[in-house]
């Protein structure tokens, strides 16, 4: 996380730059909007460096990778309706507590709700998630909600050897969200018991509150736009399952 907020646009953020175009990599720990922490963010910022800009997506302020932002706005309506249409193919790394055991790639397939203070929830009990193979569903009608589904590859497994005991084991996931519900990875794996490190809303209760993973393990890495191209950030620091 950043311990010490920028005053100025990093020109190492850009990924990529056009007249009606800006991909960056947005760091983690930087709020894409003002929020209630701080009036630092990273659109204003971008505006002193670029003019006005016009948004497209969005990141969590926790999370790092590509963000596409539009300088025309006909290409932010193009982008927009693609959004919409869930064309765009989004790629992102995560880092979670816990050993988890996955064979080939998996399915979580659990409509979401609005909960309280800003959070989402699962649309249904918890005890009523279940895994069948490589997929988990929740077998209780919760009432209204917003669908929502995550894929997700197992790549390794690690062992932290400052983290406290029960924090110690992590697996590294490549994910891709069919859906774009806001906290959808966050809310997914945290609510079949692999919250992702640094995850201090969604996170188990010991997890919120030491010092696992400094900051929110979940990058963006790569997104492709049906027409437009593919575009990548770099692997974040967290990202070592080599070594982990």
């Amino acid at each position: 996380m950043t311990d010490r907020l920028p005053t100025e646009f990093d020109d190492r953020w850009l990924l990529y730059e056009d007249p009606e175009l800006l991909v960056l990599n947005k760091p983690s720990g930087l709020s894409l909007l003002a929020d209630r922490d701080s009036a630092i963010n990273l659109w204003s910022l971008a505006e002193q460096r670029f003019g006005p800009l016009k948004l497209v997506h969005r990141l969590d302020k926790g999370t790092s990778g590509v963000l596409l932002i539009a300088r025309a706005s006909a290409l932010q309506r193009r982008l927009t309706r693609a959004f919409n249409q869930r064309l765009p193919r989004k790629t992102y790394l995560a880092t979670v507590t816990g050993h988890l055991e996955l064979s080939g790639s998996g399915r979580i397939d659990l409509p979401l709700r609005r909960g309280r203070k800003s959070r989402y929830r699962v649309a249904g009990p918890r005890e009523t998630i279940q895994r069948r193979g490589n997929e988990w569903r929740c077998t209780a009608d919760g009432g209204p909600a917003y669908d929502a589904e995550t894929r997700l590859r197992l790549a390794a497994h690690g062992r932290s050897s400052t983290a406290a005991s029960a924090d110690a084991a992590r697996s590294y996931l490549v994910l891709q969200p069919k859906t774009g519900r806001t906290h959808q990875l966050r809310v997914h794996l945290s609510w079949i018991g692999y919250p992702i490190r640094g995850d201090r809303l969604y996170g188990s209760t010991q997890q919120r509150l030491s010092a696992v993973g400094e900051r929110l393990e979940l990058h963006a890495r790569s997104l492709l736009i049906p027409g437009l191209g593919t575009f990548r950030a770099p692997l974040p620091d967290f990202w070592q399952p080599a070594s982990g």
